[in-house]
């Protein structure tokens, strides 16, 4: 019986330690697909980042652009604004030089008139 025990023992033992045990060709074997995919997936995310990074920019570089459009509004808006009162300021003027040129040709005729009354006389 001892034997038979013994002989049991060992067939067990046998059995446990020939096929728990994984080779290094095995699990190179299950590991290499694993690492292809793994670095197919990173090559995808690096180049996604990057795609990301340059979207990033784009758009910092639209959102300046944007800005310097509204504030190239406000000041062509101002501008427009002075210009107008320029010419509100210009037109009065005109209006002003034209009353007194036709205030000088009033005071130049009635000179030329005087002038020639006291010739006359």
């Amino acid at each position: 019986m001892k034997k038979a025990v013994l002989l049991l023992l060992a067939f067990s033992l046998l059995f446990v330690f020939s096929t728990g045990c994984a080779t290094k060709e095995y699990v190179k074997q299950q590991i290499d697909p694993l690492v292809d995919r793994i670095s197919k997936l990173e090559a995808r995310v690096s180049a996604v980042e990057a795609k990301v990074n340059d979207l990033e920019k784009k758009y910092a570089e639209v959102a300046q652009a944007k800005k310097d459009a509204a504030d190239a509004k406000a000041m062509a808006q101002d501008a427009m604004k002075l210009a107008k009162e320029c010419c509100e300021k210009a037109e009065a003027a005109a209006k002003r030089a034209e009353a007194a040129a036709d205030r000088a040709e009033a005071a130049a005729a009635k000179a030329a008139k005087a002038f020639e009354l006291k010739q006359k006389k």
